[in-house]
């Protein structure tokens, strides 16, 4: 593997921070979802409070980790010039390529 370029590394930190970011978000969404309903409907006792709290950031971990793993696997098909569903973009990148002036 070559060096990278400038515009390279910057994509990557472009991509990492929009991973952590909406992966962040995500993970609040999660554990206000699982946790909520149980701690705001219901009079628990103590024990099942903590067991759904326990539960809601379980899982608020595993969409965080779940979030940041598929936004950064997809990255490198996509610097190849590749569309998410694996096809080749002939414009590369997502960008239309040249256009023909209209006659």
């Amino acid at each position: 593997m070559g060096r990278r370029t400038q515009a390279e590394r910057d994509a990557m930190t472009v991509e990492t921070g929009f991973a952590l970011v909406t992966a962040a978000v995500l993970a609040g969404l999660t554990f206000a979802a699982v946790s909520a309903p149980a701690l705001l409907l219901l009079d628990l006792g103590g024990t099942v409070r903590t067991a759904v709290l326990s539960v809601a950031v379980t899982t608020a971990a595993v969409a965080f980790v779940a979030r940041v793993v598929h936004v950064l696997w997809r990255f490198p098909s996509r610097q190849r010039g590749h569309r998410l569903d694996g096809t080749p973009d002939p414009a590369g990148l997502g960008r239309p390529g040249p256009t023909e002036p209209a006659p």
